[in-house]
């Protein structure tokens, strides 16, 4: 019966490997983001209702992931989401995440850096909210930002007051595209994964979002006539993160571009990504010694000799030797079911 279930872990661990594969940017393929990419690719989902089963699978299986990694406290993850104005960078982060517990998940977003950040190296406002071990960390734009927007956009650059940037803005990019990389190295090295998502939104699907959050009162806090006017750079965008994937797509910190004219279909993706990325991990809930199991076998002892009379000595012992009663399998299944499927990649 153990031999099926992990079976059963390692089938699922390869069928999610082979969804995703083909959102994985080649590292040291040149990318044609308009190429090769397609935004309202859904890889043969009939529909959004057979999307958000797939979903609250994946869910699921992040919620029990992220319990080990935390119980373990070993490895770090770094989410970084890239996309354009209304990619759906918020909502992939609240429907994926939604299963998890929020004391072990911090999102950072990252804006117009203050003067005491410009006083630093470009990397050092993105260092200091790095996550700890047995913790997600999600930059919500992320250092990425200093060769897009500010490529785009090169006055920005002068602000940085960076040594070396009158060489040519070329010669800029090139070097912040090793030392991105480098950094990500040194992360890896140190038990930290790093996950990158692009969210790739089609110039249609975001003008038709932007005119929701115009015609939908509800919505209207959400626009901005500043991420209209960036639209009228979208070439130039295109062109910035293609060469961006391009560049920093490493064996240890590749990039996934996500189709996201769709968002269920997008938070599908995302969800499979860092799946993937927290089986290959394999965090494991820390076994104890042969003193401390002695120590628990005292106490055990202990509290069961204070039951009421007619109560069991151990429920939840009691409730396991009578197996579950109806309706309940599934709520006390999830954790065995989990804890034991999903704790091996391939071996």
């Amino acid at each position: 019966m153990q031999a099926g279930r992990e079976r059963t872990s390692d089938k699922q661990a390869r069928r999610i490997a082979e969804f995703i594969a083909p959102l994985r940017v080649k590292p040291g393929a040149k990318v044609n983001l308009s190429k090769d990419f397609d935004p309202a690719h859904k890889a043969g989902i009939k529909n959004k209702a057979a999307g958000q089963e797939l979903l609250g699978v994946g869910v699921e299986l992040l919620a029990d992931y992220q319990r080990r990694l935390a119980a373990q406290g070993t490895h770090g993850v770094l989410v970084c989401l890239q996309a354009l104005d209304a990619g759906g960078k918020d909502g992939t982060i609240r429907h994926v995440m939604s299963g998890v517990n929020p004391q072990g998940v911090h999102v950072n977003n990252f804006r117009v850096p203050s003067a005491e950040e410009l006083g630093h190296d470009y990397l050092w406002r993105y260092s200091c909210r790095l996550p700890r071990r047995g913790e997600i960390g999600i930059f919500n734009r992320s250092h990425y930002e200093e060769v897009l927007v500010v490529r785009v956009h090169p006055e920005l650059l002068s602000r940085q007051r960076i040594p070396g940037a009158d060489e040519g803005e070329k010669a800029v990019w090139r070097r912040r595209f090793r030392e991105i990389n480098d950094w990500e190295r040194y992360l890896t090295d140190n038990g930290f994964k790093v996950v990158k998502l692009f969210l790739n939104l089609s110039k249609e699907e975001q003008r038709t979002r932007f005119l929701r959050r115009i015609d939908v009162p509800e919505r209207n806090w959400k626009f901005s006539a500043a991420d209209a006017r960036e639209r009228t750079f979208w070439d130039s965008y295109q062109a910035a993160f293609s060469e961006m994937l391009a560049a920093t797509s490493t064996p240890w910190a590749p990039w996934y571009v996500i189709p996201a004219d769709r968002k269920w279909f997008a938070r599908i993706c995302a969800a499979a990504v860092l799946a993937d990325t927290l089986i290959g991990i394999d965090p494991r809930y820390p076994e104890i010694g042969d003193k401390s199991r002695r120590e628990l076998a005292r106490e055990k002892i202990l509290l069961e000799s204070e039951a009421p009379k007619g109560a069991a000595p151990d429920p939840y012992e009691a409730s396991v030797t009578a197996g579950p009663k109806h309706g309940d399998h599934a709520k006390r299944g999830k954790g065995d079911r989990h804890g034991r499927n999903h704790g091996r990649r391939h071996r």
